[in-house]
């Protein structure tokens, strides 16, 4: 069964613990890093999941499971019904659409991000993040049985996004880079042999102010961790403790892009007149603003593998 390992504060100093239903039993050894980690740690990571808890925790610090200075990479409209939504047809897909974040986006599971002044279109978008455990600096065909060499973990990311600037700038960098944009954890799920079976039969949900808002199976992607990281191979190098975010379900606030882009291709109107009526057309709609709180969980329905819940409240500059 997977171990479930995070990185927290206990007021002293930054530690690596396995977490269970008795609490938190730190490493004995510390890691800089969560590609240090997977790559030297799986013993001490096998031996705190056999020792008694050392920390409880409501007297730690959660922090993000994926350190920072890492890669972010992404994919688009990887679901099913999320590429009809946007305006796709999931039976047509040419493509697999990639794209990244800053590691500045990178943020902890429970810290408050911060709605930036400019921005009013905040979307959300939760996501299984895979995340790597070995090096790849070379093209390379990965399979089903040989996905376990290349994936350590998973892990819950939320890939927010500011509408407002990444739909009219074509700024995907931008719009989904702001510090604070990705949120990830509680937990690393590293993963036993016998576990790879269940990540296509993972259920995510994500709540807003406890709306539900976002829900479907990892049984509905499209394309599929193995033939995603062996494309992505032929043009991204990536470390241990990188992570790719493998796309989002349907449900997430902005809804009304395709349309907006047929206008644009045809319009006589300027280009940068029709994005100002979508994004007045889109204010209070169901985007996030300052007071709203975001949790977002992933899981299995058998339980086999829980991957906990984030909750990330969003708040206005200076809060």
């Amino acid at each position: 069964m997977a171990t479930y390992v995070g990185r927290y504060d206990d007021g002293d100093r930054v530690l690596w613990a396995v977490s269970s239903d008795q609490g938190l039993t730190a490493l004995t050894d510390s890691y800089a890093t969560t590609g240090d980690l997977l790559t030297h740690g799986r013993g001490d990571i096998a031996a705190a999941a056999r020792g008694s808890a050392t920390h409880r925790p409501e007297a730690v610090s959660t922090l993000s499971p994926i350190t920072v200075p890492c890669r972010v990479m992404c994919q688009g409209a990887n679901f099913r019904q999320h590429a009809i939504e946007s305006g796709m047809d999931p039976d047509n897909r040419a493509f697999n659409l990639f794209f990244d974040k800053t590691d500045a986006s990178v943020t902890g599971p429970f810290d408050s991000v911060t709605r930036p002044a400019h921005v009013e279109l905040l979307d959300y978008e939760i996501e299984l993040g895979l995340v790597i455990g070995k090096t790849v600096d070379a093209p390379v065909t990965i399979t089903d049985s040989t996905l376990p060499s290349y994936v350590a973990a998973i892990t819950i990311g939320n890939d927010l996004s500011a509408r407002d600037v990444q739909l009219p700038q074509g700024q995907y960098l931008k719009g989904k880079s702001y510090r604070g944009f990705c949120p990830v954890g509680p937990v690393l799920a590293v993963l036993d042999a016998d576990d790879y079976a269940a990540i296509d039969r993972l259920t995510l949900r994500l709540e807003v102010d406890g709306e539900l808002r976002q829900q479907d199976s990892t049984a509905n992607w499209l394309y599929r961790p193995a033939e995603t990281l062996s494309e992505l191979s032929q043009f991204c190098n990536l470390d241990p403790g990188d992570v790719v975010l493998t796309g989002t379900p349907h449900g997430t606030a902005a809804k009304t892009p395709p349309a907006i882009l047929r206008r644009v291709a045809t319009a006589v109107l300027p280009e940068h007149v029709l994005w100002k009526q979508f994004i007045r057309r889109s204010r209070g709609g169901p985007f996030l603003r300052p007071g709203s709180v975001v949790t977002a969980s992933i899981r299995t329905e058998d339980g086999r593998l829980d991957l906990g819940t984030q909750r990330t409240p969003i708040v206005a500059p200076g809060s």
